[in-house]
């Protein structure tokens, strides 16, 4: 990423230059007329420029739309997406493809989101995820609460490979882990969850020594996972990673039967 800072930096360094001669006969002009002119009329292109550069920070943030609902197969991420879109159950299989609608959140803004599903295949997960990141305004990572226990390794390894890539560290402003199939009687909590994939991440932390992203094929230096000489906990990340519990199946057809209301409100609070 940071290659791709100091491009965008360089470009816009090269606008400016096309210009510096202009910028500098100009200041030399207002010099020997007025030296006050001169701060007045700096005063005011660097109002100018802050105006410009925030009203730039504010389309970028309203042009990432997308929720992206990331996860192994069979955590329940498709019947999710059915359950927020209609409300209603429906059987899903494994898709080997993404889906998308618009889905609008309750809240007073009226506001709408993108929902996308990307399939939770080993051999595709992280070639969607690289297809559809930039455009990420948060990323759902849905977890099979009551499956867990058995695939706890293969989550913290897909989780590891999402949270170290720097696209999900730097521009997904939020981040959440959808516990799942709390309807089931095995099914783990939401702390306890928590708790498993945090020693799970420190050790894949320590075996993987901070290798570099296979996401972001731009970067070359080492990205960190938490901090340095301290066991692994979500809350040393610069992004905020929050968990809460949800059941999408309850009963089939019964719209009122699945639990899904605290994810609504989640999606609510970052549209």
């Amino acid at each position: 990423m940071a290659s791709a800072e100091s491009r965008r930096m360089g470009n816009g360094g090269s606008v400016g230059g096309a210009f510096q001669p202009y910028l500098d006969s100009l200041r030399q002009e207002l010099q020997q007329r007025d030296p006050t002119l001169l701060s007045i009329v700096v005063a005011l292109v660097a109002v100018l420029l802050t105006l410009v550069f925030w009203k730039f920070i504010r389309s970028r943030r309203s042009s990432q739309r997308a929720v992206l609902l990331v996860g192994l197969c069979d955590s329940g991420k498709t019947l999710l997406f059915v359950r927020l879109l209609t409300g209603l159950y429906r059987d899903t299989q494994t898709s080997i493809t993404d889906s998308s609608a618009l889905y609008r959140v309750n809240n007073t803004r009226g506001a709408s989101l993108t929902l996308i599903d990307l399939p939770g295949h080993e051999s595709l997960r992280l070639q969607f995820l690289e297809r559809f990141k930039a455009s990420a305004r948060a990323v759902v990572f849905v977890v099979d609460s009551a499956a867990f226990q058995r695939e706890v390794k293969d989550v913290a390894e897909f989780l590891y490979q999402v949270l170290i890539d720097s696209m999900s560290l730097k521009n997904t402003p939020s981040f959440l882990i959808a516990c799942n199939k709390q309807d089931i009687t095995m099914a783990k909590s939401a702390k306890l969850i928590q708790q498993q994939l945090e020693k799970e991440l420190n050790t894949l932390r320590v075996t993987r020594s901070a290798a570099p992203s296979t996401l972001d094929s731009s970067s070359t230096a080492p990205v960190q996972l938490g901090k340095k000489g301290k066991e692994f906990e979500f809350s040393q990340l610069p992004l905020k990673v929050e968990f809460l519990e949800c059941s999408a199946k309850g009963g089939r057809g019964d719209a009122g039967s699945a639990d899904i209301r605290d994810l609504e409100k989640w999606l609510a609070k970052i549209a």
